[in-house]
């Protein structure tokens, strides 16, 4: 799967609290969550996500609760990947669940600022920082994970594959 576009840049312990406030949780739309996503950390979120649906963090993104909401409330907003030092692992697992791609990498997070535009491969391994002519190497994904994100997370997958 590839996914080219600029970057939002957020620091380390964004949590699943200021993904999607508690507030919002009586809904489990993703275009509903999505119109509140981030909004306790970043008012312009919503504006930034259209020109640069790419999210670029430090430490430990999406700690605290194991909330589902926050992933969709992301993926809702327009959020197409995902590049962070680290993951809360339940964020990790929920962001796969729902197909939207993340993917880790100390060093994009470190070289990166806001506003770069990147292109990441996750079957090939590598994060292409375009402004800045650097390439970062990750971990690709194997063959299942890249179809799971591409038919946008494991309820469209299952339904494949019962076919």
């Amino acid at each position: 799967m590839k996914v080219k576009g600029k970057i939002i840049k957020y620091g380390d312990n964004v949590n699943t609290d200021e993904i999607i406030p508690a507030t919002y949780l009586v809904s489990t739309d993703p275009e509903e969550l999505g119109k509140h996503c981030m909004e306790g950390i970043d008012k312009d979120f919503l504006q930034k996500v259209k020109q640069a649906p790419i999210i670029v963090a430090g430490k430990n993104f999406g700690c605290g609760s194991s909330r589902e909401h926050a992933p969709v409330a992301l993926k809702g907003a327009g959020v197409k990947c995902i590049i962070a030092s680290s993951f809360a692992r339940i964020f990790f697992r929920n962001a796969i669940n729902i197909g939207l791609p993340i993917v880790e990498s100390e060093d994009c997070v470190r070289e990166c600022e806001e506003g770069d535009i990147l292109e990441i491969d996750t079957k090939k391994g590598e994060i292409d920082n375009i402004s800045k002519g650097k390439s970062f190497s990750i971990i690709p994904y194997p063959d299942f994970l890249q179809e799971l994100i591409e038919k946008g997370g494991v309820g469209s997958w299952f339904v494949k594959q019962e076919k």
